[in-house]
């Protein structure tokens, strides 16, 4: 079917709308940066040179916003995570790159990370991807050496835990380097995945390649 002169103005004001929805993301991550977590509307309108009442032609409301901004933060901790889901390597090499691209995230756009973990909407996305991230990998080690990965989730889960509250008393202490923390929990979360193949009967080296599988 050919695509009507009204198709076509639908689409280009799809694709001006999606973009000026991501200009406006890009804008109110700048206010977090600059202003703080708690940054309000008029705060972003003005960031990014518009009244508010344009703003909400392109979010349906604040929550709309807030969210559209999470989801940029946890695609921008995606890319950090990467490496270590797409290379293959020994296990605790691989755990060390989650840790410290989550902690590089965290140094990098602390304002950021403060709106995503604790800002005003509840939001997951942020846990959830890293919890998956290291289940994956875990699940890459343990299928390697022989054991069923089923339980990779609940104690990925239970690391990331430790790794965001790790993460939030270094964020306001600052009392050691993002190397040694990253070393710290590395270290942590490789001696509890020792302790599981431990209990399987397994002595599992740390510096063992281990190929990843793909998603």
């Amino acid at each position: 079917m050919a695509r009507t002169g009204t198709d076509s103005r639908r689409e280009r004001w799809k694709g001006h709308r999606e973009t000026r929805r991501a200009e406006f993301v890009e804008a109110a991550i700048r206010a977090v940066a600059r202003l703080g977590p708690d940054v309000g509307m008029d705060d972003i309108a003005a960031e990014a040179g518009v009244s508010k009442p344009v703003l909400y032609r392109h979010f349906t409301d604040k929550t709309d916003l807030y969210l559209a901004v999470g989801r940029r933060g946890t695609a921008m901790l995606l890319d950090r995570l990467a490496p270590a889901l797409s290379q293959d390597g020994p296990i605790r090499a691989r755990l060390r790159t989650i840790v410290d691209g989550y902690l590089a995230v965290v140094e990098e756009h602390p304002n950021l990370y403060r709106f995503v973990v604790r800002g005003p909407v509840e939001r997951g996305a942020e846990e959830a991807l890293v919890s998956a991230a290291l289940a994956r990998i875990l699940g890459d080690h343990l299928r390697a050496v022989g054991v069923a990965a089923d339980g990779t989730e609940p104690v990925a889960h239970a690391l990331v835990g430790m790794l965001r509250n790790a993460a939030d008393w270094w964020l306001d202490r600052r009392s050691m380097s993002r190397t040694s923390l990253a070393e710290h929990l590395t270290a942590i979360i490789w001696h509890a995945v020792d302790g599981l193949l431990r209990a399987a009967g397994l002595d599992a080296d740390p510096d063992a390649r281990v190929p990843a599988v793909p998603a």
